[in-house]
């Protein structure tokens, strides 16, 4: 049942959150989780999802148990699975390793699936609690992408843009590097880490040729270089081969896209195992993808430098509109990176702006 967490759930969810988010882009298609068994506020063990077709959150913190664990708490991010896929149901080793009770941070978003594991834990005797609240947003948050694959069969998609204040991405000669500064880049490299495939128009590969892999040599997760796959959206302009590796796709080779139907080429992205998308443009690509609603997530940067010059390319090259009908979104963050700032936002339900004079 969901219910308030005390300030002990409070704290061993938030750990099972922190061995999670060290995982996050590199579970796909499955959602990164994480577990913490603990007893009289003490962590037995913990663990978390590595990678698809490997042990579970709940697997791995259970058999990192430097005691038995029968009768103590299991806190995991997520529902355990209640049916076998790659691996055995984690309901089965939770009742096996009489786990006394079970915190949940939130219910499995796939509807065929969601309270199952709730019910059947129940039935077998122990006590089950879901977390609400804040907690159970930032759990939510944390499979953002895994729910919109497994409810809609469409990636997450986020679109970052770097500007300068008067909202150009390029000079008239089209360089852009850099508007941003070393610190705001480095932060991009992060997001790619965490991310399943970097999106670009074929106008962006014919004038940077960028390698859009995360400039890291390891992270928390892995001590290997990290290497997403690329998709590179061409519709009339041919893609040279020499930007093209064993981790590309081309969207017209590769997921059938037409050059107009974009969410029939995510949809195409979505059964290859991609849950979450970062498009860095250009331009027209991302309007296309604001025109489409296909936006989950909107990334700006804004660097503090003018350009004034209207033969600039634009960042928002979108079709005119009214002000009463101007897309509109929410602010989730913003923070300062060196002498820029990032503006975070997602959409609104509704994009019309209502006025309230």
């Amino acid at each position: 049942m969901s219910e308030p967490l005390n300030a002990a759930d409070e704290q061993m969810l938030t750990r099972a959150v922190e061995l999670a988010e060290a995982f996050v882009g590199f579970t796909s298609p499955n959602p990164a989780v994480g577990a913490v068994c603990a007893r009289a506020g003490r962590i037995l063990g913990e663990g978390c999802h590595r990678k698809a077709g490997t042990p579970h959150a709940e697997v791995n913190a259970l058999a990192s148990c430097t005691e038995d664990p029968a009768g103590a708490t299991l806190y995991v991010t997520l529902e355990p699975c209640s049916t076998t896929g790659r691996t055995p149901p984690c309901c089965d080793l939770i009742r096996e390793r009489r786990i006394g009770r079970v915190v949940i941070g939130c219910l499995d978003p796939n509807p065929r699936h969601a309270g199952r594991a709730v019910a059947l834990l129940e039935t077998a005797g122990i006590e089950v609690t879901v977390a609400e609240g804040a907690m159970a947003e930032r759990c939510r948050e944390l499979i953002a992408p895994f729910a919109k694959a497994i409810t809609r069969g469409l990636p997450f998609l986020r679109l970052k843009l770097a500007l300068t204040l008067d909202g150009f991405l390029a000079d008239a000669s089209g360089t852009s590097r850099w508007i941003t500064g070393p610190e705001a880049r480095a932060w991009v490299q992060t997001l790619r880490a965490r991310v399943d495939a970097i999106m670009v128009g074929s106008g962006t590969v014919r004038a940077d040729h960028p390698s859009l892999q995360p400039h890291l040599t390891s992270t928390v997760s892995t001590s290997e270089p990290v290497r997403k796959w690329r998709v590179l959206v061409d519709r009339c302009r041919a893609i040279d081969e020499s930007d093209i590796d064993d981790r590309t796709w081309v969207a017209t080779r590769d997921l059938g896209y037409d050059g107009k139907d974009l969410e029939a080429m995510l949809r195409a992205l979505c059964t290859k195992g991609v849950n979450d998308v970062l498009c860095e443009g250009g331009g027209r690509l991302g309007a296309a993808l604001l025109e489409a609603g296909l936006v989950d997530e909107l990334d700006v940067f804004y660097a503090p430098k003018v350009l004034g010059d209207p033969a600039a390319v634009r960042g928002f090259p979108i079709m005119p509109r009214p002000l009463a009908k101007a897309m509109a979104f929410e602010p989730f963050e913003s923070r300062t990176l060196g002498q820029d700032c990032l503006l975070r936002f997602r959409p609104q339900a509704s994009v019309a702006l209502t006025a309230t004079e």
